[in-house]
């Protein structure tokens, strides 16, 4: 019997993605657990992977189509079996060639929607109001970016361009603004419109919401995507010879966004450990001798390792924070920053890290790590962080503190393994130290706790043979 593959979870709160290419084509034998498809989310590409053996009998979606999470893009079955019970592809018209192939219940398909003519300008020193949604918008479309119904590309594309998308009009499902939106808009200039000299009677209120536009005295550059803050906006942008504008990439905007949320909503506290090295890293060396490359055991690892363990501990630091409750998580899922070869960060995590032998997950994080590098990913890759490990000690750190990445608890930020001076029974000798920080929601925990966590975990890491229990 045939099944219907759906577009899984890409990771970093997205709900929808841009469907690349078929790395299978129709006919051709499929594993299980082997990928089909790539789809294009914020920070990386993502490997979509079948779910069962047998044949890719039927493809949903197409290249650039926008794809809801959990939205069907493909059959498998077996080999001559008529997918009659799947659910079938729309055809895009050309000029809607942007939208989804597939889309979720809750939005009506393209063919139903009634046409809506622009409404004619109600004076020449204003331009065309963008029509009104045909639906109001969820709670889901409010979380968005400026609130804005846009498909991925056609936010990428205005990002590029400059363009601001409250003055594109879209004509996708509910007024959706999709990349054709973006290639056809011309900016209007209009001249200013005058106050009034005196109060006015005032004027019915329209039924229906329309964009408020603002008058332009000539052509300018769009306003920036975020409200900056008043000491950048008051003043003007530099420009000459000697200036270089480089346009906010979209992984740069995700980064940012998320990082300002963190910060202005969670109140951080901080607090930092000195660890003695050498019995680990001896312990390291020693296990290295005996695994082949694959293998072999990083400080990272041993770092996750450690962290993972002494959260059995402390299981309040293994909980996510959810406004009125929190969420307590019983799985041990330690999330580990990677940085991107072309600029950024991605999450990638380490599943049952407490439990998983280290040498079996010293090899699953560099297959892990090397994808993300790359910029491609598998969704169970970047799925399920409970805490996250942030290590910057190939760069020669002493101390950081990391940003919480919310809705997690707490992060812990790894420095770099130092020889430094230290003094043992009172006389001074050459140590091997590294600094760790931990960075706390203290609407979840307190001091004490995130000290008595630190204090735990460089105990485990002092005595390392517990480490491979």
């Amino acid at each position: 019997m045939s099944e219907t593959i759906n577009l899984p979870n890409l990771g970093f709160n997205m709900r929808e993605g841009t469907f690349l290419s078929w790395t299978k084509e129709i006919g051709q034998p499929v594993n299980k657990g082997e990928s089909i498809a790539e789809v294009e989310a914020d920070k990386a590409t993502i490997e979509v992977a079948a779910t069962t053996s047998g044949v890719l009998l039927q493809t949903l979606v197409n290249s650039g189509d926008t794809v809801q999470v959990g939205a069907p893009i493909a059959v498998i079955g077996a080999a001559g079996e008529q997918p009659s019970g799947s659910p079938q592809a729309t055809p895009a018209a050309p000029e809607l060639a942007e939208s989804p192939a597939v889309v979720t219940a809750a939005t009506p398909s393209v063919a139903t929607l009634p046409a809506t003519p622009p409404p004619a300008a109600p004076a020449p020193v204003a331009p065309t109001p963008v029509a009104a949604a045909t639906t109001p918008p969820t709670e889901e479309e409010l979380a968005l970016p400026d609130g804005l119904r846009a498909t991925p590309i056609a936010r990428r594309i205005a990002e590029e361009k400059g363009i601001d998308l409250h003055q594109v009009r879209g004509t996708g499902p509910n007024g959706r603004i999709q990349r054709a939106d973006i290639e056809a808009y011309i900016p209007v200039a209009v001249a200013a419109v005058p106050a009034p000299a005196a109060p006015v009677a005032s004027t019915p209120v329209p039924s229906a919401p329309v964009q408020t536009t603002v008058a332009l005295s000539a052509p300018v550059a769009p306003p920036p995507p975020v409200a900056l803050p008043a000491a950048i906006s008051n003043n003007p942008i530099p420009a000459g010879p000697d200036i270089e504008e480089i346009p906010l990439t979209r992984i740069r905007s995700r980064i940012g966004a998320r990082m300002v949320e963190s910060k202005q909503n969670i109140p951080h506290f901080y607090v930092t450990v000195e660890i003695n090295m050498a019995p680990v890293m001896a312990l390291r060396k020693q296990i290295n001798e005996t695994l082949t490359e694959t293998h072999r055991v990083s400080v990272n690892d041993l770092m996750v390792k450690a962290a993972a363990l002494t959260l059995r501990q402390f299981p309040n630091l293994n909980t996510h924070f959810y406004g009125d409750r929190l969420i307590r998580y019983k799985r041990i899922n330690i999330g580990m920053a990677v940085a991107m070869d072309n600029g950024g960060l991605i999450n990638v995590v380490a599943q049952d890290a407490d439990s998983t032998p280290i040498s079996r997950m010293a090899a699953r994080n560099k297959e892990m790590i090397a994808g993300a590098r790359a910029g491609k990913v598998k969704p169970e890759d970047i799925e399920g962080g409970t805490f996250t490990v942030s290590n910057l000690g190939p760069y020669d750190v002493e101390v950081f503190s990391a940003i919480i990445n919310p809705p997690e608890s707490a992060i812990l930020a790894v420095a770099s393994v130092r020889q430094v001076p230290v003094v043992v029974d009172g006389a001074l000798q050459v140590g091997m130290r590294l600094k760790c920080t931990l960075s706390v929601d203290h609407r979840v925990s307190d001091g004490a706790e995130g000290a008595q966590f630190l204090q735990a975990m460089r105990n485990l890491i002092e005595s390392p043979m517990r480490l491979l229990v």
